[in-house]
């Protein structure tokens, strides 16, 4: 008997069980478009039901059965004792309990049944509606047709659009381009299914200085040879970097400072990128970029923001949300990113995964650029026209999103890294322990000493030479007998031999590299090669196919060396005039040096720009655009130029009545239009009195009024894509403004024009920042 009822029980809860997942097949995450296999199930459902309540009353009859047959049994043997009374109770309570379900599934069931009657008729309507949908003629919505004609052909080439809801019909297309995309209007019976409201913005934490790193060593990871070199270095410079943080907090008097989101995605230390750093790490390979990002990583977790390191694509697809498929689908969600740092390689993994998400979370990429990218070969419909399109330019982003080692053009952001710093203990050290006859090569790789025997030579005449040349034991490198090679040597030891050391030489390559600051800031002075004509993308190979024409501006080995140190620290002579060659050598063997290491890249330098630049480039924002080329009804002028001329009429400067934007950055009042000569670039016209191409304020400049102020005669003024404009055709008296602000550039000339120029001041060894830009 009990077996019976346990049976029974447990019959009831299953098929209780089946009849609930005929109706919680719609939930949450099912796809929008199930209405149809839902409304044909409405029939089984009511079947599921009729089914229940006959075995229900079948399983009540016979218990009655069992019971009475258990009742005249007991009696007749008289064996109360052994079947009392009160074990019969449960028995007769279960089926009361039975009874009970039966007559509620029954009361149920029509319930239901009228439901189901209901649901089949809005079904009908509502597949009515699907098999009706037709494609909107909305003027607001130019590209919907187009959208929907391109759904139907391939929306079945990436599982993203399954994933979205799309099904392959009509609507299923109007619903995602609507709801996911952007390109159709939204459809009028979909606003009482309208979608869950955005989650509200997280409160605003204030970012506080971090006085320890252990948690970025943490944050950066394992497993690859550049993540422990990376590490290393984060460790070695720890305590400066933490002296550096607490001047910075003081220098800041406690101002609020927001703390940001942040992703580091460095893209070339990827599996899909080749990371063809980490496996040279230990090889001699180039060092240059890792050590860039770790003081990067390091410069951004003590300013206190929230941080997420990623060096595979895997990763960078789970933190920024992306759903399954090939990335032609927005993100699932909003990016819960306010900045992301990344490199050319991550730039390239990022939009080809986001979809249209890329292009509307693009202003909040920054890019680090060793080289640098300039305007004319980051926008992509111009590069093409006019043959700039490289490999890796045609991006469309503000210029000054890109980020590099050196200061190479102010059309980018200058990021930089940090050198060691020396306390007076150390500088004493260094003077007493200088060997005035010892030099040490710059390059780690054989090939680099290939062809250089004749300096070689001239060298071994007045200096013992030292060299770091990766070699295997087996097969030592091919340098001259009278080097003494160190072979490659860790950071701290290639330190040591530079404290020691009076001289280190370039012999051209590699380009810009951190070696030479590294040097001067222990002691050494720095020889290097002069490049006649110099060297661009134009006459050398390794330039050739970057986004940057640096023209007449790769003038020696390291350019920035050259023009912001200089004498005595740096020397750069032609090495192809060998008296010239000898000459120098004995010089710097005379010349006594004290380290050198400027501001900019010390730890604090870097901490204040990049503070700088979080706390004021918002590239998400729309700035004003140029006036239109259209001619202006005299309602419709333009409000006066807010620039007049300086007192010594020389050039233009903002007016002390002209109204200043508290936000803008750099300060306006920083300001100066230059008129550039016709072989000049803006940055050369700037530094030449002395100051710093702004291109953030050609917008102020790039006005007809502008050229009227300045004495300019303009027979004509043409708008056009040009990006050595706003500029004049002195010979014809023709002038010329920007019609595309993305092309503003301080790079470039043409013999044909003088240009308009925005230059600014710069603090004293922080070319980055304007005197008032913190």
């Amino acid at each position: 008997r009990i077996f019976v009822l346990g049976i029974g029980f447990f019959t009831l809860c299953f098929l209780m069980t089946s009849l609930g997942g005929q109706f919680s097949a719609k939930r949450l995450g099912d796809s929008p478009f199930t209405i149809r296999n839902e409304v044909m199930g409405a029939l089984e459902s009511r079947g599921v039901l009729r089914r229940m309540s006959d075995m229900l009353e079948m399983l009540m009859k016979r218990m009655d059965i069992l019971a009475r047959l258990e009742n005249s049994t007991d009696f007749h043997k008289g064996d109360e004792a052994r079947f009392p009374l009160d074990r019969l109770q449960p028995a007769a309570g279960l089926m009361e309990r039975i009874q009970a379900i039966a007559q509620n599934v029954s009361d149920i069931a029509i319930k239901v049944d009228q439901i189901l009657r209901n649901s089949l008729l809005n079904g009908k309507v509502m597949e009515g509606r699907r098999d009706q949908c037709e494609v909107p003629r909305d003027p607001k919505y130019p590209d919907c047709a187009g959208k929907v004609e391109w759904m139907r052909a391939r929306w079945t080439s990436d599982p993203c659009y399954a994933f979205f809801g799309v099904d392959g019909t009509e609507c299923s297309f109007l619903i995602y381009l609507s709801e996911v995309e952007w390109f159709c209007p939204p459809l009028p019976w979909r606003n009482r299914t309208a979608a869950a409201p955005s989650p509200p913005p997280r409160p605003p934490v204030q970012a506080a200085f971090r006085s320890d790193l252990a948690h970025l060593l943490e944050l950066i990871g394992t497993g690859k040879e550049s993540l422990s070199f990376m590490k290393k270095r984060i460790r070695h410079l720890a305590q400066q970097w933490l002296r550096a943080a607490r001047r910075l907090e003081q220098k800041l008097k406690g101002r609020q400072r927001d703390q940001k989101h942040i992703l580091i995605h460095i893209g070339f230390l990827t599996e899909e990128s080749g990371d063809v750093f980490s496996p040279r790490v230990l090889k001699g390979g180039p060092l240059g970029e890792m050590v860039q990002w770790a003081d990067i990583l390091a410069a951004l977790f003590l300013l206190g923001h929230s941080l997420r390191v990623t060096v595979s694509l895997k990763e960078l697809q789970s933190h920024l949300g992306v759903p399954p498929g090939r990335g032609n689908c927005p993100l699932t969600s909003p990016l819960p990113f306010d900045l992301i740092y990344t490199d050319y390689h991550g730039l390239q993994q990022m939009k080809q995964h986001m979809g249209l998400s890329f292009k509307k979370y693009r202003c909040r990429v920054r890019v680090i650029d060793t080289f640098g990218t300039e305007p004319a070969y980051n926008h992509e419909e111009y590069a093409t026209l006019r043959g700039y399109r490289t490999n890796w330019g045609y991006w469309n982003l503000q210029p000054t999103q890109f980020m590099t080692m050196f200061p190479h053009t102010p059309d980018n952001s200058f990021m930089g890294f940090v050198s060691e710093e020396l306390n007076q203990t150390e500088r004493q050290l260094i003077k007493s322990n200088k060997v005035s006859s010892m030099a040490v090569v710059y390059g780690k790789e054989a090939s680099i000493w290939k062809g250089k025997e004749k300096f070689l030579a001239i060298l071994n005449k007045y200096m013992e030479i030292h060299g770091t040349v990766y070699y295997e034991t087996q097969r030592p490198p091919e340098v001259p007998a009278f080097v003494k090679n160190h072979g490659l040597l860790p950071q701290h030891e290639f330190q040591q031999l530079l404290r020691k050391a009076k001289l280190f030489i370039g012999f051209g390559f590699p380009y810009e590299g951190p070696a030479p600051l590294e040097a001067i800031a222990n002691g050494c002075i720095f020889l290097q090669a002069r490049f006649n004509p110099p060297h661009s993308s134009l006459n050398h190979e390794f330039f050739r196919g970057k986004p940057t024409s640096r023209e007449a501006r790769v003038s020696s080995q390291h350019p920035y060396a050259e023009d912001f140190i200089g004498k005595p620290h740096v020397w750069t002579v032609d090495y192809n005039n060998s008296e010239e060659f000898e000459a120098a050598v004995k010089t710097i063997m005379r010349t006594q040096v004290e380290p050198f290491l400027p501001y900019e890249y010390t730890c604090e330098g870097m901490l204040e720009r990049i503070h700088a630049y979080i706390q004021h480039q918002d590239f998400c924002t729309m700035l004003s655009p140029p006036l239109p080329p259209k001619t202006k009804s005299p309602a419709m002028q333009s409000p006066p130029s807010p620039l007049v001329l300086s007192p010594n009429a020389t050039h233009l400067v903002w007016s002390p009545s002209a109204s200043r934007d508290p936000q803008a950055w750099p300060p306006v009042d920083s300001l100066q239009v230059w008129v550039s000569e016709s072989r000049h670039t803006c940055t050369e016209t700037c530094r030449r009195h002395g100051l710093v191409c702004e291109p953030t304020f050609f917008r102020f400049l790039n006005r007809e009024e502008v050229f009227l102020q300045l004495s300019i005669t303009c027979d004509s003024t043409e708008y056009e894509m040009n990006h050595l404009y706003p500029a004049v055709a002195e010979n014809v008296h023709e002038c010329y403004l920007q019609k595309e602000p993305l092309l503003f550039s301080c790079a470039g000339y043409n013999t044909k024009y003088r240009r308009l120029c925005p230059c600014r001041d710069f603090q004293q060894g922080q070319v980055a920042l304007c005197r008032d830009c913190l």
